[in-house]
Parts: C-alpha cells; sequence; structure tokens
C-alpha cells in the first residue's frame, strides 16, 4: 500500500489492544489495563513512525545516486534533511 500513511497508528491501534488484554489476564483494573495500553500505543506508533521515516529516506537517496549514476555530467542533487516536508507541503514526489 504505497500511498497509506497510517502505518503508525495501525500499529499502534494493535499494540493498545494486546496490551489491553494481557492487563486483564494479568488482573490489573481497568484503570491500570488502560494505562499500560497507552503506553504502548505511543511507543509503538513513535518507533514505527521512526522506522519508516528511515526507509523512506534511505530510498530517496539510493535513487538520487542511481539518478546521478545514470546521467554523468549532471552532478548529484543535495537532499534535503526533511524528505517528508517536501511531501506534505506539495512540491515533492
Amino acid at each position: 500500500m504505497g500511498k497509506f500513511r497510517g502505518w503508525h497508528i495501525v500499529a499502534g491501534i494493535a499494540a493498545m489492544v494486546l496490551t489491553g488484554i494481557l492487563g486483564t489476564v494479568m488482573g490489573l483494573n481497568n484503570t491500570a489495563a488502560f494505562m499500560s495500553s497507552c503506553v504502548a500505543f505511543v511507543a509503538v506508533a513513535m518507533w514505527t513512525d521512526s522506522r519508516i521515516s528511515l526507509r523512506r529516506k534511505e530510498k530517496a537517496r539510493e535513487s538520487a545516486q542511481e539518478a546521478a549514476r545514470d546521467d554523468p555530467a549532471r552532478p548529484a542533487p543535495d537532499l534535503p534533511l526533511d524528505v517528508e516536508r517536501l511531501n506534505r507541503d506539495g512540491h515533492g514526489g
């Protein structure tokens, strides 16, 4: 799924459900199970988002290097530090 941008949310919700079930099975009260589920949601969502961002940046660098290799007369473009920002602003591919 190329353009779907919510994988970090899906992963966080899955972690939240799993943690809630495990907390209830372990005998935690509802408040403790909910709080641990929230912590798991944030941790997994942030970790997944960072991994996806790293992959996208690496892919952009590799494609820029391949384009520079294909056309040696043209120098390799300098990539911005935040490739995702360009896509969100509507300036990128």
